[in-house]
C-alpha cells in the first residue's frame, strides 16, 4: 500500500519548520482520516513522534513497547504516533512522508508555527478521536509539551475520553526553567512509571516498577529520542 505514489509527490523540502504545512504531510493525514480503516482493538495508545525513523525502531518506541508489550498483549493495543507527522497509525510508520521528514517540532521557535500546529494537530487528533469513537474500549496519551495540549483540546473538542499521563503533579515536578524544553525527556523513569501505571490499571494489573533515564537531559538531546 502506498499513501501518495512517488510521481504524485511534491518536491518541496520535508526538513524545515513549514513541514507542518507541507502539501503531501497534510494529504497523507486526510488519508489517514477520512480513508485509512483503523482496528478494532481494546486499548488504543497515543505516543509522540521520533526523530529515528521508522518510529518502531526508535530507542524511545523501544521503551514505550517494552513497557506496553509487558502488560497487554498486542492483539489488543493499537499504536498510534502523533506530533509533527499529524497522526500515524504506527503500522503505517515506513510510509511516506512519514519515514521521510526530518524537522522536530520541539526544536521550532516561530511562534506562529507552534500555534499552528496546536490548531490543526487538535483538529486531526479530534477528528481521529470521533472516526474511531467505537474502535477502542479504552485510550492513553503519552505525551508533554505541545503534544500534551493538542491533546487535550482534543478532548474537549470531541468530547471522548483519553487517559492523558504522565500526571500533571509528576510533570511539574520535572519543569526546569532554566531549560529550552523545560519539561526534559519522555524517557524519565517517573514519566514511564504513569505510563505503566494507567495500562497496568486498564489491564487490571498491579503496578510494576519501571527503570528510565533519569540523567539530565542537555537541550539539544532531548528530542533525539
Amino acid at each position: 500500500m502506498t499513501i501518495i505514489p512517488e510521481k504524485e509527490r511534491s518536491t518541496l523540502p520535508l526538513d524545515t519548520d513549514e513541514v507542518i504545512y507541507h502539501p503531501d504531510m497534510i494529504r497523507a493525514n486526510e488519508w489517514i482520516l477520512n480513508e485509512y480503516e483503523p482496528p478494532q482493538r481494546d486499548l488504543c495508545i497515543f505516543v509522540p513522534c521520533s526523530k529515528k525513523k521508522p518510529y518502531h525502531k526508535s530507542p524511545s518506541h523501544r521503551i514505550f513497547d517494552r513497557i506496553i508489550f509487558g502488560l497487554i498483549e498486542p492483539e489488543k493495543v493499537h499504536v498510534v504516533v502523533f506530533g509533527t507527522c499529524g497522526i500515524t497509525p504506527r503500522e503505517l510508520d515506513t510510509e511516506y512522508p512519514f519515514m521521510d521528514y526530518q524537522f522536530m517540532l520541539g526544536k521550532c521557535n516561530v511562534a506562529k508555527v507552534k500555534r499552528d500546529f496546536i490548531r490543526m494537530e487538535s483538529q486531526r487528533l479530534s477528528q481521529y478521536l470521533e472516526k474511531t469513537r467505537d474502535n477502542y474500549r479504552h485510550r492513553i496519551a503519552y505525551c508533554i509539551g505541545d503534544f500534551r495540549r493538542s491533546m487535550e483540546l482534543a478532548v474537549r473538542m470531541s468530547g471522548i475520553d483519553v487517559t492523558i499521563v504522565p500526571r500533571d503533579s509528576t510533570v511539574n515536578a520535572q519543569v526546569q526553567p532554566e531549560k529550552k524544553f523545560i519539561y526534559g525527556s519522555l524517557n524519565q523513569a517517573s514519566y514511564l512509571q504513569d505510563l505503566s501505571d494507567a495500562i497496568a490499571s486498564f489491564a487490571d494489573k498491579g503496578p510494576q516498577t519501571v527503570l528510565g533515564n533519569e540523567q539530565p537531559v542537555n537541550d539539544n538531546d532531548w528530542y533525539l529520542f
